[in-house]
């Protein structure tokens, strides 16, 4: 049984604004929500800039325990998810044994990990067993407790887990809650991604490998996803989390949806752990099965989603590997990358990427690639650069790239596009 799934509920907690409507209006506003790193101390850093999240837990609807014990990125998934659950009007509309959660992180409760573990451990100086360590450090040390976490407050019993596959982990985990739906497992899923890395032990970890801007003295314009200027990705935070449904619990409700997704592929290039082979050839195998799974010619794309980390060999990577898989209608489609606006949030991106697509679905406006004011001439696509573009928006593409080797792709359309 192959089932039609459709995207009914959005919910975001993204750099520059809590809430959908928020992310919408910046992204589309062509707005950065990237500044100087101060969720910790920048000075020891190569790179000293992040797009952090105002967040504020228990103004967002958490309580003061859900403020005080749960990881910063379990916060982020929990708001963005009842955000979604409203959006969609599912709530208490099917069997909770019917539906399941998908969460996506690549490096789960690294936050309170590191702070718990430099509290017991007095900075690293003590070795033995700490009696004052919090109940809650295992849920940190197990990224599963944040599928746990939505689970329990949405009241829900179906299949549950957490991806965790690096930058692709936000498109990975729809895909597999994609696939649930679409093979009668479940009827519907909360599913999405979240991160919140944004700490000394991941900043030291991008600077040991020289992956991070250092524009530090430029800090709302680091980003530079396309630019001939660019010097790195500018590390980020955030959540996305959707409710998904199959045709049937849709028309049962006569639910409004974003769109519906028709095709998703992952790939791995089984070769470096951070580089990546210059043809793009396993991201490019991603995309076309992905439009195969479509039944859609890339001619018919409207609009796609890069990657775009701002890296100078991402860049060239995903360039190559969509002229392999669009052929000539690489060069007609509008491309652009919001990482130029709201960072890299790592496992998190992913999703709020799809998010920004069901948004571009809906409104048939193009998010724009910040600070590219200088095209890179060896990046010869249509990188839609400064402003948001009007535009029909019918079909849409999103990528990710992952370190590991991990290449993903989705397709979202509007379903009277679709069928």
């Amino acid at each position: 049984m192959s089932r039609r799934v459709f995207i009914t509920g959005v919910g975001v907690v993204a750099p520059g604004g809590v809430g959908r409507d928020n992310y919408w209006d910046l992204l589309t506003q062509g707005r950065t929500a990237t500044r100087r790193l101060s969720l910790c101390d920048p000075e020891p850093f190569r790179s000293q800039v992040a797009a952090e999240v105002d967040f504020d837990a228990e103004a967002a609807g958490l309580t003061e325990p859900q403020a005080k014990e749960l990881d910063r990125a379990a916060q982020f998934a929990l708001v963005a998810a009842r955000e979604a659950i409203v959006d969609s009007g599912w709530a208490g509309t099917s069997p909770p044994e019917r539906t399941g959660v998908i969460v996506g992180s690549a490096v789960g409760a690294t936050t309170k990990l590191e702070e718990v573990y430099r509290q017991v451990s007095k900075d690293g100086v003590l070795w033995d067993v700490i009696p004052d360590a919090p109940t809650e450090l295992y849920s940190y040390f197990v990224p599963s407790s944040f599928a746990g976490e939505i689970a329990r407050d949405a009241q829900v019993t179906g299949q549950s887990g957490v991806v965790s596959t690096g930058c692709t982990s936000g498109i990975d985990a729809v895909g597999t809650a994609w696939e649930l739906v679409q093979d009668g497992v479940l009827d519907s899923v909360i599913c999405g991604a979240t991160d919140a890395p944004i700490s000394p032990i991941t900043v030291a970890c991008f600077d040991t490998i020289k992956a991070t801007s250092t524009y530090n003295d430029t800090p709302e314009s680091a980003s530079r996803p396309f630019d001939v200027t660019r010097g790195g990705f500018v590390l980020g935070e955030g959540s996305a989390m959707f409710v998904i449904e199959s045709e049937e619990s849709v028309e049962r409700r006569g639910a409004r949806v974003y769109g519906e997704i028709t095709g998703y592929a992952s790939r791995c290039n089984a070769y470096h752990m951070t580089g990546l082979k210059d043809d793009g050839r396993e991201l490019a195998e991603a995309v076309t099965a992905a439009l195969f799974q479509s039944k859609m010619d890339p001619h018919e794309l409207d609009y796609v989603n890069a990657h775009g980390s701002g890296t100078k060999q991402n860049d060239r990577h995903e360039t190559a590997a969509l002229k392999v898989s669009l052929g000539e209608a690489a060069h007609h489609v509008p491309i652009s990358s919001i990482k130029s606006m709201i960072g890299h949030s790592l496992g998190a991106i992913g999703s709020l990427e799809i998010a920004a697509c069901a948004l571009a679905l809906r409104h048939n406006m193009i998010p724009p690639t910040a600070n590219l004011t200088r095209p890179d001439p060896e990046l010869d696509l249509d990188y839609v650069p400064v402003h948001a573009r009007s535009r029909r928006t019918d079909r849409v593409l999103t990528t990710g790239s992952g370190f590991g080797g991990f290449q993903s792709a989705m397709v979202l359309a509007d379903p009277e596009k679709s069928s």
